[in-house]
């Protein structure tokens, strides 16, 4: 999962952009980092060894978190949100001042720069820092740099100084692409702020895009939020499924694993039951953003909000989901079946599928049908095995090799942080990876990637490295075997892979359309590409080894895994498209023609096909309509894309440097510098339909006929 900033305008974009390579100075900068280093050593052995904790310096200094002198303690985010808001108000003059040319674009740039530099780290460090006063003064620079990204946002003067060079054709015409584009974007985070209203109507947008953040806020915190029961309501042999608080049971979940019938249903009616509250939230969050579209020339927010991406209508959209779903149908209604049947043979009297069913059930027909428990597969992917074979796949396709490198005091958060450095075998050092990769109290439970400093080119020909964190939650080593991670946690660390790479190879210009900032719906392309390479035997063969014998994993092993992958995933697919229907629905036309539920009900028997169940209300869970409002399609079309790509470019030899050389040429390299679909058809050297994706992503699901005999030998 792609973790990005709340900040608009000029603070982290909600996309990532592509990089272009810089001069010399840059990659003579980095050829130089390579030879003076003496700290980097093998990743592999890096990651199956235990961390050694801060080396001994006796003169050296503490460097603060991420090498920033300033964060050696929590005071010093004060000290750098101070700087970055004097630098900032010695740009806003200097853009006010500059006669409109490229050198506008770059003084944007650098603005937007130096408010990131801050927000995008203190936006990691506010959830990850074990430590409470780093978290606090974190969230102290978020609120003080949003506070002035909503003022830059509605700078009249500002507005202006970029609307003069916009007006002007000839200027325009002389712009470079990227120029052009970095301009035009920075233009629609002033429009969407309502700069371009009177006073009375910008104030009214301002208003909105507070009482949406806040409304946001509040969602979120309610979509988490347990419910709970009287005990006697429920029947006592299941009451031990969950927690007991005095006289009511405590339900913060739907239990979906449970073996139990009766549990995963008590837990479905009573997670999902409607919280008045919460439904009066989510009702006024769809309306003010409805508010705010119309009040910035958009006819609804699903017009504002797919603006520049892939797909960019809603029209496009709705016609991607209808055409999935109708494609699916027939291979959902098998799916359901088989599960009935499954369900037949375990509780005969209860036989109909329901909505908390299809979890459960396709678990057991993927155990029954192909072995695959995941304790037979983790001694096979120790931690470091699998970095070696990130490092395998990343040197053979795209020239780049991973290094571990002993961080200076100060430096991580945690002693069991590593850093690697990405370096190229002809460009040199590319830029920092901090992995974050182990289970901790209060460390957050998704797996994410964050941009900690964007890559640019600075005023004096160097290169800004780029800086990220990788997020997981993988299980620490103990005293007789190293990490060991499930066939999921290894695929993971693949996805989360794909974006950092996404960050390394971008050498964009500017640092506002740096990486992963560009659409959502393809900002997640170049992470779900790597799933596929995971799940390839031919890219797992390079390495992965039993820790203790050194023994190869077996090839029908990966096969069997591979297969069981396709269980009912023609009904995971749909309940995508019934989700990403429901999304479309609520960010489409106002007022809404019945109650979100009434809604719900309609687009689950239509788009999904169990039936939805009285006295509950899903959507007050579904915490993706604050961050991808409008734009849940998105992964459904970033695998569409990288289904293609990996199809037309990798399977015939996932090697192939050639195609690596593309595939970083066409797309990694320009973040959100370019349009998105431009770079798919540079990738595929053609332009995909709406059928195309579909047919890419039902061919997805056809049983692997190779994988069918090998397995029944």
């Amino acid at each position: 999962m792609l973790c990005v900033g709340r900040l608009r305008g000029f603070g982290a974009r909600a996309a990532a952009l592509p990089p272009r390579w810089a001069g010399q100075g840059s990659l003579q900068a980095g050829i130089r980092a390579r030879r003076v280093s003496t700290s980097w050593s093998p990743v592999g052995a890096a990651f199956n060894v235990k961390p050694q904790g801060s080396r001994l310096d006796l003169f050296g200094e503490r460097r603060g978190l991420f090498g920033v002198p300033e964060l050696s303690a929590p005071e010093g985010f004060h000290i750098a949100q101070e700087e970055a808001l004097r630098k900032t108000e010695l740009l806003v003059d200097r853009a006010c001042s500059t006669p409109p040319g490229p050198q506008t674009v770059l003084i944007f740039d650098e603005l937007s720069d130096s408010l990131c530099r801050v927000a995008d780290l203190a936006d990691f460090v506010k959830i990850a820092h074990p430590e409470p006063a780093f978290r606090e003064a974190a969230e102290e620079a978020c609120r003080s740099i949003g506070t002035m990204v909503e003022k830059l946002n509605t700078n009249v003067d500002l507005y202006q100084s970029l609307q003069k060079l916009l007006a002007d054709k000839k200027l325009v015409d002389s712009l470079d692409p990227e120029t052009r584009r970095v301009a035009e974007l920075f233009m629609f985070d002033f429009e969407i702020s309502g700069i371009h209203l009177d006073k009375e109507k910008r104030k009214r947008a301002v208003d909105l895009n507070v009482k949406i953040l806040d409304l946001s806020s509040t969602f979120l915190m309610g979509t988490n939020f347990p419910n709970k029961i009287e005990k006697h309501l429920l029947p006592e042999h299941i009451r031990h499924n969950f927690t007991s608080a005095g006289d009511h049971i405590i339900i913060d979940g739907l239990h979906a694993e449970a073996p139990d019938d009766l549990v995963r249903e008590a837990a479905y009616k009573i997670f999902l039951y409607p919280n008045a509250g919460q439904l009066k939230c989510l009702e006024e969050l769809l309306s003010s953003r409805d508010l705010l579209a119309k009040l910035v020339g958009y006819s609804t927010f699903s017009h504002r909000a797919l603006q520049g991406t892939i797909a960019k209508s809603p029209e496009t959209v709705m016609q991607f989901l209808e055409k999935l779903s109708d494609k699916l149908s027939e291979r959902t209604r098998k799916d359901f079946a088989m599960i009935r049947e499954m369900k037949m043979k375990l509780n005969p009297p209860n036989s109909e599928v329901m909505p908390w069913d299809p979890p459960y059930y396709s678990g057991v027909i993927r155990a029954e049908r192909y072995n695959i428990e995941p304790s037979l597969y983790c001694p096979f992917f120790s931690l470091g095995a699998c970095m070696e074979g990130l490092n395998i796949l990343l040197n053979r396709l795209l020239g780049i090799s991973l290094y571990a490198e002993q961080p200076a005091k100060g430096e991580v958060w945690s002693e069991d942080v590593r850093k690697l450095a990405v370096v190229h075998e002809s460009e040199g050092l590319l830029g920092y990876i901090y992995c974050d990769f182990f289970q901790r109290a209060d460390k957050p439970h998704q797996d994410c990637h964050f941009t900690i400093r964007g890559g640019r080119l600075k005023e004096d020909g160097d290169y800004q490295l780029p800086v990220v964190v990788l997020m997981l939650n993988l299980p620490r080593s103990s005293r007789s075997s190293p990490t060991l991670l499930t066939p999921g946690m290894m695929e993971n660390l693949f996805h989360e892979m794909g974006h950092a790479m996404h960050s390394m190879l971008g050498r964009t210009r500017y640092q506002h359309v740096t990486g992963t900032r560009c659409p959502t719906d393809f900002a997640e392309v170049p992470s779900i590409l790597m799933e596929y390479f995971a799940n390839d035997y031919r890219v797992v063969n390079q390495f992965a080894r039993h820790y203790q014998t050194g023994q190869p994993l077996p090839k029908n092993m990966v096969s069997r895994l591979c297969e069981s992958k396709k269980v009912c995933a023609a009904a995971d697919m749909q309940l995508q498209v019934f989700y990403a229907t429901l999304d479309q629905i609520y960010h489409g036309k106002h007022p809404l023609r019945n109650s979100t539920t009434d809604i719900l009900k309609e687009t689950q028997e239509k788009f999904y096909g169990l039936p939805y169940v009285p006295n509950t209300a899903w959507q007050l869970r579904f915490s993706h309509l604050v961050g991808y409002g409008a734009k849940y399609y998105s992964y459904l079309m970033s695998r569409a894309v990288a289904s293609m790509v990996w199809k037309e470019c990798f399977l015939q030899d996932p090697f192939n440097r050639a195609a690596g050389e593309r595939y970083r040429r066409e797309m990694l390299a320009h973040g959100g510098g370019r349009e998105p679909m431009l770079m798919v058809e540079g990738m595929l050297q053609k332009c995909p339909s709406v059928d195309d994706f579909v047919s890419a992503l039902v061919s997805d699901l056809d049983l692997d006929f190779e994988a069918f005999l090998m397995d029944s030998e």
